[in-house]
């Protein structure tokens, strides 16, 4: 799964967290049930923002839930997955961007598509998922055409690229097809006058979601000769930054103006965990407020100090277990739990110590300690009210 909007569950809290794991489920399942298994390979975290925006104007009445079936993916569990026609748009837009991410990788001739034998086989799963895409986008109204126009125009604007020529225009066609795709919930929620604000959002998101990918993969691209927008244009990360600020703001603008029916989640992914996505892209403090507490005060030490913090009496050590389990049992519990992916997703009990532990994607890459419910949107961290009315207040974290 890939996407530039990867929240943290910490800060999401259990409710948002079931709700954002509801519509993952339900892209993956859409995408299944339309294009077959090997379909779900393009779920991806941007994708499912459309089906979370579509819900959220949507009237409480439609809201469309079911109880999936046991999947290993969930560690065998059932679960409430969002469907609909919010997930089968997410699901067209994935298959039409995946379709459109592949064939870029194929003409930058990447690692093994450099191969033709593989080049060729890409290019078939390509136009397959692009054909795919087009298809589900038909049936719920959404011409996918606009963004394979879009892909289409990305070469010849790269092509044309050099230095000089301005970030903005490069990004343009990206922006062109993430709004028609966020203007679209509006349509299928019923809430035409939706249609502008959320075309604005979704403007200013491809932008992000271009400029953050560049800055991720810029030094990776200088070392293997691959074409960057930052590079080939001779933008600064300086100039990258403000205009990722920027779009940041705008988006917060834009969703004031759209009419939610429950609007909670599409505000903490796309005004706060949006700008943790830009702090990880740039590599910088994803919580101000840790950080400005340390820098005007500085950590407390001698008696005062918490144990095991800097300054303060080391934390005494934990006595050992003794329900153990042994070496054999414990690697036939650890091929249990790989099996049903419980390893993955979830909470699972260590095979060997017993205790608690947190799948794979349950893990973040993010610093959570101090972050903790003081406001209602689930951030304290200096972000909270910076640009945004969501009534929440951080004066006292």
């Amino acid at each position: 799964m890939f996407g530039i909007v990867r929240p943290c569950r910490h800060r999401l809290g259990e409710g948002l967290k079931t709700q954002w794991m509801a519509h993952l489920c339900g892209l993956c399942l859409a995408l299944r049930g339309d294009h077959g298994q090997f379909a779900r390979v393009v779920t991806n975290y941007d994708g499912l923002l459309v089906s979370v925006l579509t819900e959220a104007q949507a009237a409480r009445a439609t809201g469309g839930r079911r109880t999936a079936g046991p999947c290993p993916l969930r560690g065998m569990r059932t679960a409430s997955v969002a469907q609909g026609e919010g997930a089968r748009l997410a699901a067209a837009v994935s298959l039409v961007l995946a379709s459109a991410k592949v064939r870029d990788h194929v003409a930058d001739g990447d690692g093994l598509l450099a191969r033709k034998p593989v080049a060729l086989a890409a290019r078939r799963v390509a136009r397959s998922w692009g054909r795919a895409g087009a298809r589900t986008g038909s049936d719920i109204g959404f011409d996918t055409a606009v963004l394979v126009d879009a892909v289409e125009r990305q070469i010849g604007v790269e092509a044309l690229a050099g230095l000089g020529t301005p970030l903005l225009t490069v990004t343009e066609p990206t922006e062109t097809a993430t709004a028609a795709a966020f203007a679209h919930t509006a349509v299928l929620a019923g809430r035409p006058g939706n249609t502008v604000p959320l075309a604005e959002a979704g403007r200013l998101f491809g932008r992000l979601a271009h400029l953050l990918d560049a800055v991720e993969d810029r030094e990776t691209d200088a070392a293997s000769g691959a074409w960057n927008p930052l590079t080939a244009t001779g933008t600064s990360l300086v100039e990258a930054r403000r205009l990722a600020d920027d779009a940041l703001h705008g988006i917060r603008l834009a969703l004031r103006e759209v009419e939610f029916s429950d609007g909670r989640l599409a505000h903490m992914l796309l005004a706060h965990e949006l700008r943790n996505s830009v702090d990880r892209a740039f590599g910088t403090s994803s919580c101000s407020h840790q950080s400005h507490q340390a820098d005007v005060y500085g950590p407390p030490t001698g008696p005062y100090a918490p144990p095991g913090g800097p300054g303060g009496p080391p934390l005494p050590p934990e006595p050992p277990r003794r329900d153990r389990r042994g070496l054999i049992v414990g690697c036939l519990v650890w091929a249990g739990l790989a099996c049903t992916c419980q390893m993955c997703c979830g909470e699972y009990e260590d095979p060997w110590s017993r205790e608690r532990r947190e799948g794979l994607c349950s893990q973040c890459d993010c610093d959570c300690s101090g972050c903790g419910d003081c406001c209602d949107c689930g951030d304290c961290c200096g972000n909270c009210c910076d640009g945004c009315d969501c009534g929440c207040d951080c004066g006292g974290c």
